[in-house]
């Protein structure tokens, strides 16, 4: 009889986990859908970024050689204003050249219409003059300082004239030689502002360039943000499905739990009754097993009673079996070390724990201890639990336990 009676109890469960199987197989499905969609978002997202940080680094490359471009342009506007100073220099020395040039070429009229005159004169009285001055002269010797003076005179004609042709032909040449160094001057500005206008050519190019990659990076930013959008929502719907896995196997096992009670009660009722029935000695018998009979069945209630009390962990929220591992304030776990959790409190040993598809400030009771869910990082059904050190997080490695939400 008893042996009958936990066959039924047995196969009674086994239709009712046959009876879960199709539910949890369909949740577990979703479950690994919805995480292959997420590994293409997140691939798509990689590839993405990769493509925002070559654009990034082709467009550093662009600004730096617009740099350059823009201290060339300095460097020529530099340039051609010191060209333009000298060239204004030598305009000036030009504009001085000529007034000599004038003042030479008036002092050479004057004396070439002196010379004109005294040489007219000469020859027009040449014999009267010598005669005249023979007559004048006090001696010989006067006669002879006179002509001299005539002689003189006619050599200081000559040597003025000479020293005007000397004078005039350097100034020309000096002219020539800045009429040529303007001409440099000018051709070397014509070509600094024919380099100017490369350059600006070059530069408006570089900006366009510049300005199509920061559209470009914009476009994919965007592109990224949604995947990050889409990803974020898949992790959601992972976590919402997660956790309507663990419920149906929380309340699975809450009702295997039952089942088994009240099976453990019902097979002591169905062993008493046996024995009474077999023994048929006398009434006063009968009336003292049936007494027996009734005796168990208080502690088989009660015994119910404390398995529900377990099962739901003193009036707590049975949540499932769930995997447990550690974390610590350091780089390496979180990727920063300033301990702040995702709620905004300083993570602390002995209360902070991470898991996603709750509300943070939900708190669990995990082998008897009351934790909060101040942080993410893992999916519903992992419990990250925070240690204030590295070597403890190793220590704690990683292991399962029932996991209550306390109400």
């Amino acid at each position: 009889m008893k042996n009958k009676t936990t066959t039924s109890l047995l196969m009674g469960l086994l239709a009712a986990s046959l009876a879960a199987f199709p539910c949890y197989a369909s949740t577990q499905q979703k479950i690994t859908d919805t995480q292959n969609a997420q590994q293409k978002n997140q691939q798509k997202l990689n590839d993405a970024q990769s493509r925002i940080d070559s654009l990034e680094s082709k467009k550093d490359n662009l600004e730096g050689y617009l740099q350059e471009l823009n201290q060339q342009l300095g460097d020529l506007e530099k340039n051609l204003q010191e060209i333009q100073t000298k060239t204004d220099g030598t305009q000036q020395k030009l504009e001085k050249l000529g007034k000599e040039l004038e003042t030479a070429q008036k002092k050479e009229e004057k004396q070439y219409k002196d010379m004109k005159l005294r040489i007219q004169y000469m020859y027009e009285n040449a014999e009267n003059s010598y005669v005249i001055m023979l007559l004048e002269s006090n001696s010989i010797t006067d006669f002879l300082s006179q002509a001299e003076n005539m002689s003189q005179i006619n050599q200081y004609d000559r040597d003025m004239l000479d020293e005007y042709k000397k004078t005039t032909e350097e100034i020309e040449d000096k002219e020539k030689s800045i009429q040529q160094e303007k001409q440099e001057l000018e051709k070397l500005k014509e070509e600094s502002l024919a380099k100017q206008d490369e350059v600006y050519e070059v530069v408006k190019s570089t900006n366009l360039q510049i300005q199509d990659y920061e559209g470009q990076i914009s476009k994919e930013e965007g592109n990224a943000e949604n995947l990050m959008a889409q990803i974020e929502s898949q992790k959601d719907t992972i976590n919402s499905l997660i956790k309507q896995q663990k419920d149906e196997e929380a309340a699975q096992i809450q009702a295997q739990r039952q089942e088994e009670a009240t099976g453990s009660a019902d097979t002591s009722g169905a062993t008493d009754t046996a024995d009474t029935g077999t023994s048929q000695d006398s009434q006063e018998s009968q009336e003292s097993t049936d007494s027996t009979a009734q005796q168990p069945s208080a502690p088989s209630s009660s015994e119910s009673q404390e398995s529900q009390e377990t099962s739901s962990g003193n009036g707590n929220t049975y949540l499932g079996r769930f995997r447990l591992t550690a974390y610590c304030p350091c780089a390496q776990c979180c990727g920063k070390s300033d301990g702040i959790t995702a709620s905004g409190a300083i993570a602390t040993a002995g209360r902070t724990v991470a898991m996603g598809g709750v509300p943070l400030g939900t708190k669990l009771m995990i082998n008897g201890s009351v934790y909060i869910v101040e942080d993410r990082g893992t999916p519903y059904g992992h419990v990250d639990i925070f240690f204030n050190s590295h070597g403890e997080a190793l220590q704690f490695g990683s292991t399962y336990a029932d996991v209550y939400q306390v109400n």
